[in-house]
């Protein structure tokens, strides 16, 4: 699994494929990157976390990922 996106790639990403597009963190563009965004959770700002769970939800149903932390499905709900 390559979680890396070159400089380039990153930047021609449209912003919606960011759970923050606002901020252009935590890029979704696949699976691999669904993943990522859920593991880097703990490291978003508290009042931003809603907002990225619910993102992160979208996407993961987008891909056919499954995410299980009940941290992230908690604050997907406060959304």
């Amino acid at each position: 699994m390559n979680d890396r996106l070159s400089f380039e790639k990153r930047k021609d990403l449209p912003d919606n494929m960011f759970g923050l597009p606002e901020r252009r963190e935590y890029p979704m563009p696949d699976a691999a990157h669904v993943r990522v965004a859920e593991a880097y959770f703990r490291y978003c700002p508290e009042e931003l976390k809603p907002r990225l769970a619910k993102a992160i939800i979208k996407r993961a149903k987008e891909y056919g990922v499954n995410v299980e932390s009940q941290i992230i499905q908690s604050y997907a709900k406060r959304f």
